[in-house]
């Protein structure tokens, strides 16, 4: 049945038959796939801020510190820990158990990991593994200050977030394409990471760039601080051994070593480099030979290897993280102050929870202290009951000690002062002394006891009170303890622009048909021109005066009568065209000097007059801007008393292919 006219709104998702609800088909799509996308998002792809893990590190991380003894464990068992946390397969666990541990901060790595450099992958979880580094298990754990909820079957409890007190997300980078979203966070150096917190603590700037595994080279000029549309450019490290050998010894990031050579050997098969031979002698270090061809520059090879291969790749960041449920894109200074600020904040609750733990301590031995020294314990002698046993002990405290609530705290001085009031649970506490404690009791041991937790609880409050000299002694002792073997493995450099025209070998050769207008590589049987490239522009002249510049093909058709024919250099100052055509339009001969740096391919250009009848009557191309005399005949009809003379381009000022000087 068609619809009419008037249906021309949108289904709608929800419908009424009498009580029941009936989601549609559109509804369904839309609700359902709202849900999917959030889903991947938030619990997927993209990392939370707060420690900088997708949501399968942090259930790995959390798996691994409660298994945590000290020793290695199988990573099949580490695997299979974390699926009680995680609700997917083992599988993706074990890939981004393997991920975390190739990043070798986290995770302490035994057996055969796989190489990132060469892509070649782990070995089977059962004969690998693993257990936490000393680093993790200082920055990433801590029960106190840990928020939980619970697993996705219900039966166990895991954390929202880890309290990283480092900003991890920097020092691994993450990738990760969930829907309508990505995000690509560059790795950072772990010394520059730590310096740059102590700036940011400090109230300073820091600027941080990226720092990868693999090393080679970057230019940073475009980072724009890692935020989308942002862009980086990374090389391989290349070194010329001799004259005809070359020693690729660091990779750009991302590229695997099989990866780069097939991307030479395509280049030496298109005639873009000239290669004898190619050797990976890669072991423990990177090391890819290079054999040139005889009479071949090194140095215009590498240029070509920059220019033609992945020896030199181009990788956009996208900083988004999830902050407070919602993805966010930023920057990488805004994530560092972030971060910083959140270390911070943990080693405030750290602090707190010290302080009030040495306070408790603190309340009880001085309780202990003087229930011991002064016998209150012979007063429950004679009590009958629980409460009178409770109440002779609190009595017999209020001789010796004043409590806040008490009138008089303040200017008391022959009691000690108490922290806070005596509870029923320390009245408890003190009944269960055991009788061998109390005849051992060591009373200048107790105040050396006291005097210690006096002094750690001094210490707790200063750190308080100075809470950002605290946090910056903390990187300070974390860049001490772990800053060894961190040193920065890529160089930043600033990259010469290099044009694939300068640095291509002549791969191929230029034919030209004058007389039928064609130009091209595959006509072989024509008149030859020169040697060339396949990406080369090839610049041409018909006799009608019309200039136009095509990319070189097998055959293309450029117009009859072809004057001139070369292969054209943008931005070439120095080759200079010296032309006399006669000018269709006011039928008078004109000659003009001038360089063709810049054109639009394909467009024609009327540089030997307009109209129809020009014509092209003298023409040179000249590479170094020489200038030459020409003899000129006047017809025998031009009035001009001398018939016969020369004339010299050199009078003629050098302008744009558009002006003209009349002869």
């Amino acid at each position: 049945m068609a619809r009419s006219k008037k249906d021309t709104s949108v289904p709608p998702t929800v419908s009424h038959n009498g009580e029941d609800t009936i989601v549609t088909l559109s509804g369904m799509y839309q609700n359902y796939f709202l849900d999917y996308a959030s889903y991947v998002i938030l619990e997927r792809a993209v990392p939370a801020i707060e420690d900088g893990l997708k949501p399968v590190q942090r259930r790995i991380l959390h798996a691994m510190f409660e298994q945590h003894d000290g020793r290695y464990h199988k990573v099949a068992n580490l695997i299979g820990q974390t699926m009680q946390y995680h609700p997917h397969g083992d599988a993706a666990i074990g890939d981004a158990l393997v991920n975390l541990g190739q990043k070798d901060l986290l995770i302490d790595c035994q057996g055969n990991w796989g190489d990132y450099r060469t892509g070649d992958s782990a070995a089977a979880p059962r004969y690998i593994e693993a257990r936490l580094t000393k680093f993790a298990l200082d920055v990433a754990f801590n029960a106190d200050t840990t928020r939980w909820q619970l697993t996705y079957d219900g039966r166990k409890r895991e954390p929202i977030a880890l309290p990283m007190k480092f900003p991890l997300l920097l020092a691994q980078g993450v990738e990760g394409i969930a829907v309508g979203l990505s995000t690509k966070v560059m790795p950072h150096n772990f010394v520059e990471i730590i310096k740059a917190s102590i700036a940011v603590l400090k109230g300073r700037n820091a600027d941080l760039y990226p720092d990868f595994p693999t090393g080679g080279l970057v230019d940073v000029a475009h980072y724009n601080g890692g935020a989308r549309g942002g862009k980086i450019r990374v090389r391989a490290r290349i070194r010329e051994i001799d004259k005809k050998t070359l020693q690729i010894t660091e990779l750009p990031y991302g590229v695997f070593v099989n990866d780069l050579i097939d991307t030479i050997l395509k280049a030496n098969e298109k005639g873009q480099i000239k290669v004898k031979k190619v050797i990976d002698k890669t072991a423990a270090e990177v090391d890819i030979e290079i054999e040139l061809q005889p009479g071949v520059s090194p140095d215009v090879t590498i240029d070509a290897l920059y220019a033609f291969t992945n020896c030199e790749v181009s990788i956009s960041p996208n900083c988004c993280v999830i902050i407070d449920n919602k993805p966010l894109f930023t920057d990488v200074n805004d994530l560092l102050r972030i971060s910083t600020e959140n270390t911070k904040e943990l080693l405030r609750m750290e602090l707190e929870i010290l302080k009030h733990d040495l306070e408790e301590k603190l309340h009880f031995a001085s309780l202990e202290k003087i229930f011991i020294e002064n016998r209150i314990y012979r007063d429950i002698e004679e009590c009958e009951t629980w409460e009178a046993v409770l109440e002779a002990i609190d009595k017999g405290l209020h001789r010796y000690v004043i409590t806040p609530s008490q009138s008089g705290y303040a200017k008391e001085a022959k009691k000690l002062k108490l922290l806070r009031d005596i509870t029923e649970e320390d009245l408890v506490r003190l009944t269960e002394i055991r009788i061998k404690r109390i005849s051992k009791f060591n009373s200048f041991k107790a105040n050396e006891e006291i005097a210690k937790l006096n002094e750690a609880l001094l210490e707790a409050m200063h750190h308080l009170a100075h809470l950002t000299e605290y946090a910056i002694s903390y990187f300070e002792r974390l860049l001490d303890k772990y800053g060894k073997g961190h040193e920065r493995k890529t160089e930043i450099a600033v990259f010469d622009e290099i044009r694939a025209t300068e640095v291509v070998a002549n791969n191929a050769k230029l034919y030209v048909d004058r007389v039928g207008g064609f130009i091209g590589t595959g006509l072989k049987k024509d008149e030859f021109v020169q040697d060339c490239s396949d990406i080369d522009d090839i610049i041409v002249f018909r006799r009608d005066g019309v200039m136009k510049v095509v990319r070189i093909g097998e055959k293309v058709f450029i117009g009859k009568d072809i004057q001139h024919i070369a292969v054209w250099k943008k931005n070439d100052e120095r080759t200079t065209y010296n032309l006399a055509y006669v000018d269709g339009k006011s039928g008078r001969a004109m000659v003009k000097r001038f360089n063709v740096t810049a054109i639009t391919r394909d467009k024609e250009y009327p540089v030997g007059g307009d109209g129809k009848g020009s014509r092209i009557l003298y023409l040179t191309a000249n590479p170094n801007g020489e200038s030459e005399v020409v003899t000129v005949t006047l017809s025998p009809g031009s009035t001009a008393k001398i018939k016969v003379f020369d004339y010299d381009f050199g009078e003629l000022a050098i302008k744009g292919r558009d002006l003209r000087a009349i002869s």
